[in-house]
């Protein structure tokens, strides 16, 4: 992602002996460097950029202040229907790069890039750079991008590391949950899916994660019991579809949205290819597929950084 910055004219007053003015000119090179070296590990097409400069413009000169984050969401996440379903955007060849990629969306980058944004927006805060900052807080484990093993794979331990980082809340168990059976090993068990995973190391790194992720509880709601706690379940919540398939956690991701009276799903879809609001209830759209057992229910927290 290119950086403009303007160059500090000189000045015919300086002194070639003066130590303060050596001084401040040797900080502000040290301030003009730093985030060219955080955006050499950006990857972000000129599209994209567009496209985040003029959402970053638009919700600047909103009165934003008396939204919640989940109304943050909704609001958020409307601007961007109709956008291209794409996958595997953030595999890329080479070292690990921090993808921004706002023209061609899956199910967990638009989930990413609407949190990202409504955060932001909470925080008054509408900078390139803020948001690229913020992405990788929430995108990687730490918050800080350490390469490709440090990415959050598993959405079940992106909700455990982001609830650690005071993102969000796992509300799943407080509304009705029951213990979720969760030991994935897909991606370890399955290297050749993953151009990246070549690398013998990465597997073990992975194992590693896969073996904290079984030691860990979460719950579901079953599909069959949704209805029973549909209404605690607000527009704005973050749902994360849970599978029956033993070696996964989660299969698609979107956001909860109040239509007439029911709670249907807004995500970036592979059915349609397009980010979209579900026809059917999400109970409705779950129990078509066989393969989708139920789901999980997070909330975002206030930002406190």
């Amino acid at each position: 992602m290119p950086v403009r910055m303007a160059f500090p004219k000189k000045s015919c007053n300086l002194k070639v002996n003066s130590q303060p003015i050596v001084t401040m000119r040797l900080i502000a090179v040290i301030l003009f460097l730093f985030p060219l070296l955080s955006y050499a590990q950006t990857v972000c097409s000129p599209e994209s950029r567009g496209r985040l400069e003029s959402i970053l413009k638009g919700l600047s000169s909103e009165d934003l202040s008396q939204k919640s984050l989940n109304d943050l969401n909704i609001e958020i996440g409307l601007r961007f229907l109709e956008t291209a379903y794409v996958e595997k955007t953030l595999e890329i060849p080479g070292d690990e790069k921090l993808v921004i990629d706002l023209m061609g969306l899956d199910c967990t980058t638009f989930l990413e890039s609407v949190i990202t944004l409504s955060r932001l927006a909470s925080q008054n805060s509408f900078f390139i750079s803020s948001y690229e900052k913020e992405l990788e807080f929430l995108r990687y484990r730490g918050g800080t991008n350490k390469g490709y093993p440090s990415r959050l794979h598993y959405f079940s331990d992106w909700i455990y590391e982001n609830e650690q980082k005071g993102i969000l809340k796992d509300i799943t168990q407080e509304i009705g949950g029951r213990i979720y059976e969760n030991n994935p090993y897909f991606m370890s068990a399955n290297p050749k899916f993953y151009p990246q995973l070549v690398n013998a190391d990465f597997v073990r790194q992975l194992q590693i994660t896969e073996e904290a992720i079984s030691h860990r509880q979460y719950h579901f709601i079953p599909k069959d019991e949704i209805h029973l706690h549909e209404t605690k379940i607000q527009s704005g919540d973050l749902i994360a579809i849970t599978t029956s398939m033993t070696n996964l956690d989660i299969v698609h991701v979107g956001f909860a949205i109040e239509r007439q009276g029911r709670i249907h799903l807004m995500h970036a879809s592979s059915g349609s290819m397009k980010v979209e609001i579900s026809v059917k209830p999400l109970e409705d759209y779950i129990k078509s597929n066989k393969s989708q057992s139920g789901i999980m229910v997070c909330r975002l927290e206030k930002p406190n950084r």
